[in-house]
């Protein structure tokens, strides 16, 4: 697995063509306004654990969960998805309509090979992921065979979008542990 190192010279489009469209910004919002954000998000939100079939067995989910959806945006939601959401959009210049909150507890959790591929996200979803909290390591890797995976470090603050046909042509995790935020 390659490491990129996100200096300045890594922020734009670490993949931009008929495979799908990468984009990273390591440094979207500043620490002040991520601590803000993630704080009032973990503490004003109603996580959900889940269990899923995997491997012929009812497994945890390692990780918690949370949604909103965003057409409109429920009066009940903390004014930081509010917030967060339309920067995201006005970022991107490109309207959302929910928005799904994965809550990691510590180096266990994680999220394993996979593509965002769901039917009711349509044939080639805009996925955008905006981090708050540890330090993850996000990997991905083209689904050729023989492909290597190249893993980012996504800091408390950076945003990360894929779309296009990015989805079908490249699976993703999200593994590790970094620091704390």
């Amino acid at each position: 697995m390659s490491q990129l190192k996100l200096f300045d010279s890594c922020e734009g489009a670490l993949t931009d063509g008929e495979c799908g469209c990468i984009t990273y910004n390591p440094r979207f919002v500043d620490a002040q306004i991520a601590q803000a954000w993630f704080t009032e998000i973990r503490n004003e939100v109603t996580w959900r654990s889940q269990r899923r079939e995997m491997y012929d067995r009812e497994v945890d989910v390692p990780r918690l969960l949370g949604h909103f959806r965003l057409d409109p945006v429920p009066s009940t939601a903390p004014a930081a998805i509010r917030d967060a959401a339309s920067r995201v959009a006005g970022h991107l210049g490109m309207p959302f309509n929910s928005v799904g909150l994965n809550l990691y507890r510590d180096g266990r959790d994680g999220m394993g090979w996979h593509c965002d591929d769901e039917p009711e996200l349509g044939s080639a979803p805009v996925i955008a992921s905006l981090s708050l909290g540890a330090t993850r390591r996000f990997c991905f890797k083209h689904k050729r065979a023989g492909s290597k995976s190249i893993a980012l470090e996504l800091p408390h603050g950076s945003l990360l979008m894929m779309r296009g046909d990015t989805q079908k042509n490249f699976r993703h995790a999200l593994t590790g542990f970094f620091e704390n935020a």
